[in-house]
């Protein structure tokens, strides 16, 4: 068994001699586990440091993740970017973002602060746009940006319905944009290298079952009352094409908490191990989705989103489901958030901060990411950074860099964001009608057997807001 006080192998694939030793001291009864780094060499950023030429960079949203993308992009890109301008509806964070983005980045210039991506837009040119704003503001200000002449880093999901997600891909496809979606497992250090060692290797078998799950709630049972907006915040715009609806103070961290602003567990956890499963396995579109749940354990709660749900894809051959439930223990606290891959030689179940490979009959070899401290401090200090992701994020962050340099397609491209989300989201549209199975049909955009479902493929907008179509 890997021993947490041993180093990885020096024949590890992509992790040679980058093993971490963990602090605790083992119990008779502990499992043993391996914490492993990133590499200390990676040819996305080599080719980078190389040939990258300066960017100015964008913001559209700085709150939570918006602030550890632009961090990011700031740790990676160096000398050579500088973030020209943020754009927030929220003044308090808009504000926070400028000073923090000062602090870090090498020119100390605090960047041009926007309350209107259109006007930042309009009046910056930039190359680079990141986007963190909640998910039913991504495809606007996404295909804008493209159109104004940016490569775009955009958060997960990339929309909250199927034909603004289709609009996105065809509109990076149309223009030639390079845009790199946050599902930061395909850069993960840790699964990279199980990819290639137990799956594109073969070892792990023939696999016909992937479970993929989340067993913790966001705080679904809370109800709340409505509120006046706080006047640093256009309630309004910020709202956007959502419909419109009373504004809860949660909302700042919690609206993935509503459907009107995202698809509620299924689009924001289940879309990067569905996504994660995809890409371990090589997958495209499934040939059919279908969908169960409900608010079954807080009924009264204010919050929107099914706190249990279960859904289905299938593939060639192969059966991938999602269970979330937001009630309930949480057993394993290591593992409660994860995607667990059956062969026929043995079982692999990952998230993005830990790893496990069995083959049948034999001990779990365990492994845990590791924090970063020691070549990254900053991130022992920054507020709400995923310190056990950081590194996945650097990565990611330089493999999109380096796709700017090279023009080629990123490792998490726009397409694979497209049929991730796009995938969640027909989960939510079989659920809406009642169970039903939907056949996809990815070449015409359409649910082939369900008429009804394809009037659900597109929300509808709340004026002056257009919906956007696929080109």
């Amino acid at each position: 068994m890997i021993s947490r006080r041993n180093f990885i192998s020096s024949g590890s694939l992509g992790l040679a001699g980058l093993g971490m030793m963990a602090n605790a001291q083992l119990r008779a009864d502990e499992p043993e586990i391996t914490v492993m780094a990133s590499p200390e060499t990676n040819p996305d950023r080599d080719l980078w440091e190389k040939e990258g030429k300066p960017i100015r960079a964008g913001v559209i949203g700085t709150g939570w993740y918006g602030k550890s993308d632009v961090f990011r992009l700031i740790q990676c890109g160096g000398e050579k970017v500088e973030v020209a301008a943020l754009c927030d509806v929220d003044g308090q964070i808009l504000e926070e973002a400028g000073r923090l983005v000062a602090e870090r980045q090498a020119s100390k210039k605090v960047p041009n602060l926007y309350r209107d991506y259109r006007e930042m837009l309009a009046n910056e040119k930039l190359d680079v746009c990141l986007i963190g704003t909640p998910d039913h503001w991504h495809a606007l200000p996404a295909i804008a940006a493209m159109e104004a002449g940016c490569d775009v880093y955009l958060q997960k999901p990339i929309g909250v319905d199927v034909i603004e997600c289709a609009a996105m891909w065809k509109t990076a496809r149309r223009l030639n944009r390079v845009v790199q979606v946050g599902m930061q497992r395909r850069s993960t250090p840790i699964l990279v290298d199980a990819k290639k060692r137990y799956l594109d290797s073969g070892e792990i078998g023939t696999v016909h079952y992937v479970n993929t799950y989340c067993m913790h709630g966001r705080r679904q049972s809370a109800i709340m009352q409505p509120e006046t907006p706080p006047e640093y915040l256009d309630f309004d715009f910020w709202l956007g094409p959502a419909p419109k609806k009373p504004y809860y103070r949660t909302l700042r961290r919690g609206w993935r908490s509503f459907m009107d602003y995202g698809n509620g567990q299924v689009g924001d956890m289940g879309v990067h191990m569905l996504d994660m499963a995809r890409w371990l396995l090589n997958l495209g579109w499934p040939k059919r989705i279908t969908s169960n749940g409900g608010r079954y354990g807080f009924p009264d709660s204010t919050t929107t989103i099914p706190d249990t749900q279960s859904a289905r894809f299938d593939f060639e051959n192969m059966t991938m489901e999602w269970h979330h439930r937001a009630w309930g223990e949480v057993e394993d606290r290591r593992l409660y958030w994860a995607t667990e891959i059956l062969g026929t030689n043995g079982k692999l179940r990952a998230n993005s901060t830990a790893c496990d490979f069995k083959y049948y009959g034999k001990p779990w070899q365990m492994v845990n990411a590791a924090k970063e401290f020691d070549r990254y401090p900053s991130d022992e200090t920054e507020p709400g950074l995923e310190v056990y992701v950081a590194g996945a994020n650097r990565a990611h962050m330089w493999n999109f860099l380096a796709r700017i340099v090279d023009r080629g397609r990123p490792v998490s491209d726009i397409e694979e964001g497209y049929i991730s989300a796009s995938c969640c989201i027909l989960a939510n549209v079989s659920l809406a009608m009642d169970g039903a199975t939907l056949e996809w049909d990815p070449e015409n955009i359409c649910v082939k057997n369900n008429p009804e479902a394809n009037k659900l493929l597109a929300r509808p907008y709340r004026a002056p807001w257009k919906h956007p179509e696929i080109g």
